[in-house]
This record gives structure tokens, sequence and C-alpha cells, in this order.
């Protein structure tokens, strides 16, 4: 498995979110545990048994966080660079369109309806190494994209 990416943001959302799952969340889940078991015969009992499914992925998550955090590489956002790098805005352009500005983040952060890109995603790894005013090629299911980079950070 590759190391993941995260920026400095990504890290501390991260271990927000673990805090939260090991604190609040790990106690309502034992809260619904004990009154599933209260209700009686466990064999059929739907609320135990979702449950204990909601358990499973609650401590799934955790291990994935703890296991990120402990193995991440930890990108310090500076957009300062004259080449683009995850943790760094890049602002691109295809031809006869409007610009479009990315943040470039690992791929555990990627969230591209809010402008969040993965380093691993088509554009993403086309950017990776370019600098301003190079044209470059994406490779995306719709097919090739060409665009160039107008601005880093």
């Amino acid at each position: 498995m590759e190391q993941p990416y995260l920026t400095a943001e990504g890290a501390t959302r991260l271990k927000s979110e673990l805090e939260h799952l090991k604190g609040p969340a790990r106690s309502e889940m034992a809260q619904r545990l004990r009154s599933a078991i209260q209700m009686g015969d466990l064999s059929e009992n739907a609320d135990y048994h979702k449950a204990k499914e909601d358990q499973a992925f609650l401590e799934g998550r955790i291990l994935e966080l703890e296991y990120l955090l402990q193995n991440a590489i930890i990108v310090e956002g500076n957009n300062v660079g004259d080449v683009v790098d995850i943790g760094m805005r890049v602002t691109i352009q295809e031809e006869n369109e409007e610009t479009e500005t990315y943040y470039l983040v690992g791929a555990k952060e990627a969230d591209p309806r809010n402008g969040r890109i993965s380093n691993e995603s088509p554009i993403g790894r086309a950017l990776m190494g370019h600098r301003v005013g190079e044209t470059v090629t994406a490779e995306t299911p719709a097919g090739q994209i060409r665009f160039k980079i107008v601005k880093i950070g």
C-alpha cells in the first residue's frame, strides 16, 4: 500500500474525528448496545444486530484513522513554489473555458465538488510537477483534457 498524503489541515480534521469516535461516539454505541441487550432474545433482536453492525463500522473507522494518522506524510500547504505539488492551489484553464482553481490534496481528503482534488486523480496526476504557463494533458474517463496552468498558489 502506498503511503498516504495529508495536508496539515486534513490531519487536524481527522484527529478531531478520531477523538469524537473514540469518545462520545463509542459511549453512545455502548449505550445503544446495552439498551438492545435489555430487550431480551438477541437472536431475533433487530436493534441489537443493527447496533453490532454500527459498532463494527465505528471500530473499523477508528482503525482506519489511526493507521492514516500514524503512516501519512503530512504536507504543509504553504501554497508557495514554482512546481505543482500536494497542498497547493492551482488555477487552470481549458481552451475557451473559464479558469478553475483546485486545491491539490491526498486521496483521503479529496472532495471534488468543493475544489479539493487528489494527487491520484487524472487531473491531479497530470498537474504534479508542472509549472505556470505549461500546458498539460489529463487522461480522464471522458477522454483527454488539455489545459494550461495559469497560477500556482
